[in-house]
Parts: structure tokens; sequence; C-alpha cells
């Protein structure tokens, strides 16, 4: 039996209940009162950030570096306060944005290696839905699910619904800027020596942008760069610039490795950091003048978001940029700064302007709200619920989560490491072999006080719906 069926038979097993399904007159309900202001077939882009916390972006609270082009996207579109990564990790994340499954279904649940992390090759991903609805569809940056030059094992991305791919090699070789090579649609391209990449990523994304505009063809445009992930290599003139604001933390030095690649050490990866940060924005920048430029601006519905919460590798000092917002955890824990996730989604004339929303989502969703927008059925195995009557401002028409469920496993064999649940206003967390935790989120956002003991009757409810969302892993 294929993997794909064997994870939906025993989804059927569990009888899992998590993500209801709408009902016809729902459906059309959603239709009649948000999808007429649609405009047919818009152009997608999806920008996907690396290890981006919840607090780094300046329109979610940070206040030492500034993200004003990013920042755009909110004051010119919608901001979600309670949007989560679908795991707390790079692999998995990537692999349930790909197929629109929450981490109690995918088969990824953690960092286990480029042949297992591969993806399915008979399942169906978000790109092949957009391609099969007759998009142009380019991938630009870490892919995180195999080597992506490799001719077996299907880890290329070409093999899952891309038509172009330009990015690194590995999830591993990701950790450097400065690569010996990249791959271009399955061939290793070199680079030249102490060449900075990132910008040769984002030239490919807005080339791939301007010719399909040009020809007059709808496109998605995925760009999973690898910023701020360490090593916290940056432009020269940039990382001069903040060395000269941050001269304080000159004497740190930031190592990190990438699978054999050149990987330089960071004389002050504090000001590395933000140097980062003030490049990635700046490329968002030119990404936003160029859709203007092209005049596909309210043709075009572009979407940020971060595959995990903040880290702590290569010198980033994540306590210093209150990178986690102030939540509690952070990459590779199931605490909320391990899985709330930043997302902004703008589309001039579609989504109005300036809004928030605490709409509880997570990055799974994503998958059944371009389904819903391209107006094409989602995938069966797809587990999301689209989020677009809340994108276009009408929450009365908003199909709810009955709870959000998360999985983090680590290793090969991916052993379980913790597993969460968010329904409404309650979290539960539970590492592996430890007692469940309970919090009321609403009021103690940070997860300071667990109320397992005080309110049990809540716990065991939130206790057997993370037993009915997990499926057992298949094997492999």
């Amino acid at each position: 039996m294929k993997r794909q069926q064997r994870i939906l038979a025993s989804f059927a097993a569990a009888a899992w209940v998590a993500v209801p399904s709408l009902s016809a007159g729902e459906d059309a309900a959603s239709k009649e009162g948000a999808g007429r202001t649609l405009k047919s077939s818009p152009n997608i882009v999806y920008i996907y950030a690396d290890d981006l916390g919840y607090g780094d972006l300046s329109c979610y609270g940070q206040d030492k570096l500034t993200t004003p082009n990013i920042d755009r996207l909110a004051t010119e579109g919608l901001r979600f306060t309670d949007h989560y990564s679908s795991n707390t990790v790079c692999s998995p994340s990537r692999a349930s944005l790909m197929l629109g499954q929450h981490a109690g279904v995918c088969y990824l649940r953690g960092n286990a290696g480029p042949v297992n992390s591969a993806l399915d090759p008979d399942a169906t991903t978000l790109p092949e839905v957009l391609k099969g609805a007759g998009y142009a569809t380019g991938m630009f940056g870490k892919w995180g699910l195999g080597v992506t030059c490799a001719e077996k094992h299907h880890q290329n991305p070409l093999e899952h619904g891309f038509d172009e791919f330009y990015g690194w090699k590995s999830q591993t070789i990701a950790h450097t800027y400065y690569p010996a090579t990249m791959v271009h649609n399955g061939r290793e391209v070199p680079v030249g020596k102490g060449t900075y990449v990132h910008p040769l990523v984002m030239e490919k994304a807005r080339e791939f942008i301007k010719r399909n505009a040009e020809a007059r063809k709808p496109f998605f445009c995925y760009i999973p760069t690898a910023i701020p992930h360490a090593a916290m290599h940056a432009p020269r003139k940039l990382h001069q610039k903040w060395r000269k604001k941050l001269p304080r933390f000159d004497n740190r030095i930031g190592k990190y490795g990438a699978g054999g690649e050149p990987c330089p050490n960071v004389v002050n990866p504090v000001a590395g950091f933000a140097a980062m940060m003030e490049h990635l924005d700046n490329e968002v920048g030119a990404l936003l003048d160029l859709l203007a430029k092209l005049d596909i601006d309210e043709h075009t519905l572009v979407m940020f978001s971060s595959d995990n919460g903040a880290h702590g590798e290569g010198g980033h000092d994540y306590t210093f940029w209150n990178s986690t917002g102030g939540l509690r955890g952070m990459k590779r824990d199931m605490h909320e700064g391990g899985i709330r996730a930043p997302m902004l989604a703008r589309w001039p004339g579609t989504i109005p302007a300036g809004k928030t929303t605490g709409h509880i989502s997570a990055q799974f969703d994503v998958l059944a709200t371009l389904c819903d927008i391209i107006d094409r059925p989602a995938p069966k195995a797809s587990t999301g619920i689209s989020f677009l009557p809340t994108l276009l401002g009408k929450p009365q028409n908003q199909t709810q989560h009955k709870y959000l469920y998360f999985e983090f496993r680590q290793g090969r064999n991916q052993k379980l490491h913790s597993r969460a649940l968010r329904m409404g206003q309650w979290k539960a967390f539970q590492k592996a072999g430890q007692p469940l935790q309970l919090f009321n989120l609403e009021k103690d956002p940070s997860e300071k006080n667990d109320l397992s003991t005080s309110n049990p009757e809540k716990a065991a409810e939130l206790g057997k719906n993370m037993d009915q969302a997990h499926v057992p892993l298949p094997s492999r």
C-alpha cells in the first residue's frame, strides 16, 4: 500500500475530528459572501523565512531594528496574531506546508535526514495543485526536503510540481551564504569564491516573476529564504554598519558548520543578525517595487511567514533582540515561542489594508486557502481549513478549527520529543514521559502558570484530543 494511502487509512481509523469539513451550505455561503470579489487566477508569492521569531519584525514589536518593507505587508494588508508554523524545526514545517497536513498526520515530524525527509511521490503537493490550474511554479531558496540535485529518492523539488528551482543543494549547506555551488533546475552551478548568494536567490525569483508577468501567465513564486538561520552571514557593508552601532559585541565570534562547505566565522554575530534582517527587508522591498512596476500589484497575493520560532545558534543573541516577542520557548520546543509565527498577507484591492486578526490558523491551512482562491478542491489528504474569509475581512464566514495539534519528533527514527494542542484560549503542552501542562493563553500568553492541577477536566479534554489527533507514523 502506498504511504499516502496508509496515512489516510490510519487517519480514518483514528476517527480524527480536529478539523471539521465545510458542509455544502457553508461552502456556498463562503463563496457567495467572499468569493465574488476575487480576481481570477491571482499571482501568489509566499515568502518563508527561516527561524524568524515572533518578535523579529517591527510590525510585531521589534524595537531595536526596523523592517519597513516587510511591515508594508501589514500596513497594506492583514497581520495575524495567532498563526502557527506546522512544527518547530525546518523540514517537517516545510513538508506540512507542501501537503497541507498537520503534524499528527504528516509523514515527517522532525528533521530526519535527506532521504527520510523526501516527499512521497504519490502525494499531491501545493505546487502540483497550482500547476494543474495553469500556474507557472517557481521555488527559490531552501527546500529542506532532500538534496535538490538528486535523481532518486524523490528529493528534487522539480519532481513535486515546481517548474523552476534555484537554491541550496541541501538543508545543511543552506547553513552558509558562501557555498561553493548552488543548484539550478537539478544541476549544480559554481558560484564565485566569497560570493554572498542570497541576492542571487532573490534575483532569480524576481526574474521568474517578471518573465511570467510579461507572458501574462499566473505564477506561484515560493521563496523559502534561509534568513535569519545561522550562520549569521550578511552583506559586508550592512554588517559593518551594524558593527558600528553595536561595537560592544565585537568580542563575540559566531561559528557554524555547513556540511563541509565554506562557512566563515562571524565577528559580532549580534550585528550580523541585524544586517541579515535589513538585507531581507531590502529584498522584500525590491520585490514589492517590481510588482508595482509590472502593474500586477493588485493581481498578486503576497504572504510572509516563518518555518518555526526563534533560534539561538551561530552566535545569535535572541534575548538581546527579544526574538520570541516575550513568548516562552524557542525553536525545538512546543511552547509558543517555538511554533507561533508571524503571518502577513497583502493583496491590494482585495484584502482590506491595515487590519489585524486573531483567527487561529496554521501553515497547513495555506494549501486549502489557495485552493479556495483558485476554486479548486483541496487534496483529500489535506487537513487544513481555508482562511480566505479572514483574508477578505469576512470573519462571519470563517470556519474555525476545533483545535490545532502539533507533534515534534527527533532524529532519523523520529522519537517523540513533545506535543502540543491549541483549542481556543487553551493550550496543552506535554514533553515525552512527563505530565501534561495546561495554560490559558488569553490570560497567560507566556505560559507561566500551569493550570492542569486546578483544572483537571480541561486538561483531560485537551489530552484526549491530542491522542485523537495523533496517527502513528507510517513505515518507510
